[in-house]
């Protein structure tokens, strides 16, 4: 049984680098829908993606998964 992820971080990192989905969209080749998808939840990108979109936006993956304290998801829990 798997679980799949239903929270990450993607579009409060974009804001907190100045950067938009467009922008990312062009460093990982993927389409600015796909992009816009994570951002707002629609869909979850897989681990290498997650890894992946980590390492262009120069921070570490739990960053993108783990709500800090002025997140509106602050009280997540896995």
């Amino acid at each position: 049984m798997s679980e799949t992820m239903r929270y990450n971080r993607l579009a409060e990192v974009l804001a907190e680098k100045g950067k938009t989905g467009k922008w990312l969209a062009d460093k990982v080749g993927k389409r600015v829908e796909t992009i816009s998808g994570y951002c707002t939840q629609k869909f979850q990108p897989t681990v290498a993606t997650l890894f992946e979109l980590a390492d262009v936006l120069d921070v570490d993956v739990r960053e993108l998964l783990l709500p800090n304290k002025n997140s509106p998801h602050k009280n997540f829990r896995f």
